[in-house]
């Protein structure tokens, strides 16, 4: 079933999807085989504008909406989840950090570089004590008397910031505040002396989504560093999680959407006991499950995004698409492995691939519990 959208985002669907079906699938490949993203695959993210979309004009961007940028990243993620890495790097909380709070030096400097694919940028706020409970940083920032900063701390699990070129990292500036006033987000640049990338972790998926352990020692950063107020980094790196959540169920379902298609069409033509396998009952409860909980996730995230868009407050929604999207496809993927029997196992097809991807993003920015606990104290309050 199809679900109403605005003609404009209809028609760039459309223009996306062929650039889906006929250029990313060898480059799915290579990013599996080769665990890095190619210089070619960049380029064409950027000649399709899709990187750096929600970016204004004036910085290289297209100016687009929260919907069209979930849009993308929805139909991208039929190919491969990971490609939704290089959209968010350029797209994502940090970039928008950067065009919100930024000064205008911060912006003509890093934005451009990111809407052409010549940065990529990580966000490094989770720490050893401090994950779901982001409150619990203690990477601190100390002022000199020159008027920069000195940072000391570790952070954990920093998405691909071993490979990015900016990163921007939530510190602890006024112990006693803490998260109500007491945090500041710097942008700190690769090789930035004091700054090391001491292990970098592989997930059970992809090995393009790595995640990096970076050790800051008396690293030394200028004043003019500091993205938005000195004690507002809570609040900045805050503000974006609705969209990060949001961005995860679109990436989410367009994986879920795709399993189905192969799930549907492996069933039309594999033949078992003389009579294809979509004669068996089994085999089609399987794929009315996923198309029936495929359309509620994608009511649900359209929804949100057009209450978001309208200004509305939308409360826990966006955790509800979160989870509720992320805990689906897993579910989907689950059964297109069980329809495709033996060749769903195996590695390399895109099948298993998606198995072992999709169960990162139950997890990735903010667990399902966390969500639930969300949803919960929203309600509570209400």
């Amino acid at each position: 079933m199809q679900i109403d959208v605005s003609p404009e985002i209809a028609e760039m669907r459309g223009t996306v999807r062929a650039f889906v079906k006929n250029e990313l699938p060898a480059w799915a490949n290579a990013v599996d085989e080769t665990g890095i993203f190619p210089a070619g695959l960049i380029e064409a993210f950027a000649r399709q504008g899709f990187l750096g979309m929600r970016i204004a004009e004036e910085y290289g961007g297209a100016g687009l909406e929260l919907s069209h940028y979930c849009m993308v990243q929805e139909e991208i993620s039929r190919a491969h989840t990971m490609f939704s890495l290089l959209m968010s790097s350029s797209g994502g909380l940090a970039p928008m950090a950067i065009q919100r709070h930024g000064t205008e030096v911060q912006k003509r400097k890093y934005l451009p570089l990111l809407t052409s694919g010549k940065a990529r940028t990580s966000f490094a706020l989770t720490e050893s004590e401090a994950g779901s409970d982001s409150a619990s940083i203690r990477t601190r920032a100390e002022p000199r008397s020159d008027g920069r900063w000195v940072l000391n701390g570790i952070k954990h699990f920093i998405s691909c910031a071993d490979v990015t070129d900016v990163i921007m990292v939530v510190t602890v500036t006024d112990p006693a505040k803490r998260s109500r006033g007491g945090f500041t987000t710097f942008l700190i640049e690769r090789n930035t002396p004091g700054m090391q990338v001491t292990r970098v972790d592989h997930t059970m998926g992809s090995a393009a989504w790595t995640l990096a352990e970076l050790t800051f020692t008396d690293c030394v950063i200028e004043s003019d560093a500091a993205v938005g107020p000195i004690g507002r980094g809570f609040n900045i790196a805050m503000e974006s999680l609705n969209e990060g959540r949001l961005s995860i169920a679109s990436i989410c379902l367009g994986a879920a959407s795709q399993l189905l298609d192969l799930a549907t069409a492996h069933a039309r033509q594999r033949r078992t006991f003389g009579a294809p396998l979509a004669e068996r009952q089994a085999i089609q409860w399987m794929l009315a499950d996923s198309a029936t909980e495929l359309f509620a996730g994608r009511s649900m995230l359209y929804t949100t995004l057009r209450e978001l868009s309208a200004g509305h407050d939308i409360g826990a929604g966006a955790s509800m698409c979160k989870l509720y999207c992320s805990e689906m496809a897993g579910r989907v993927a689950d059964r297109a492995i069980q329809i495709h029997g033996a060749g769903g196992l195996m590695r390399g097809s895109p099948i298993e691939r998606s198995y072992r991807d999709l169960r990162l993003f139950r997890v990735g920015e903010g667990t399902s519990e966390v969500q639930r606990m969300v949803i919960a104290r929203d309600l509570l309050r209400s």
